[in-house]
């Protein structure tokens, strides 16, 4: 390789991993902003000042709706996009475990976190699914893949031998899903005052007492 095509290179490299880091700003301000101010209440520029770059790279990264969606797929699960969350390098930790108790007060430790981080998007997101079909479409997706990520959830429980071979994926997927929803987070946090101990405790419990 020459010297002006490793140059060439290392400068496509740097300009690669620069805007992969101004992205997670935007997406970070987005999340942060929408969470504070709600949907409609957020501009691109409040977006922009508060990731500290100009708002036509907002726009860059945009539009609007679409920062909505990818600031809560990034908040809870560290990516944006569809991958499963059961393909992440967080998962693949998990399932490192090999104690099975230890294994479930791990993954309802990250699900609890994750809660706790997108929460109140989650309801802007809700509520600006309700206004704005394009969204309502988006969310519907995102719901069809939270839906696959628990019943592969219960898969591998299955496989650890935590729940029965007889377990109804379909239906204890969906019982998961609403157990561990970011609702839990706000009703028995944000509302009843829990804190983060006793929240990640009680979603252990609950997935025990779904299936032991």
């Amino acid at each position: 390789m020459s010297s002006t095509t490793a140059t060439r290179a290392y400068r496509s490299t740097l300009r690669s991993e620069q805007a992969a880091a101004t992205r997670r700003r935007v997406l970070e301000a987005s999340a942060s902003c929408f969470a504070d101010r709600g949907y409609t209440g957020t501009s691109l520029a409040d977006i922009a000042e508060r990731a500290g770059v100009s708002p036509e790279t907002v726009k860059a990264n945009g539009p609007k709706r679409d920062l909505l969606l990818r600031a809560f797929e990034h908040a809870f699960a560290g990516t944006e996009g569809e991958e499963a969350l059961s393909e992440n390098d967080a998962a693949a930790a998990l399932l490192a475990i090999g104690d099975d108790d230890a294994f479930v007060t791990a993954l309802a430790g990250f699900i609890g976190d994750a809660n706790a981080r997108t929460s109140v998007l989650w309801t802007e997101l809700l509520s600006a699914a309700n206004a704005d079909d394009e969204i309502a479409a988006a969310l519907e997706g995102l719901l069809a893949r939270r839906r696959e990520d628990y019943r592969r959830v219960i898969d591998i429980l299955r496989a650890r031998g935590i729940a029965g071979e007889g377990t109804d994926a379909e239906a204890s997927a969906a019982a998961l899903s609403f157990l561990w929803s970011p609702e839990s987070h706000q009703q028995l946090v944000l509302q009843s005052g829990w804190s983060m101990p006793a929240y990640r405790e009680w979603l252990a419990t609950a997935l025990r007492r779904q299936f032991v």
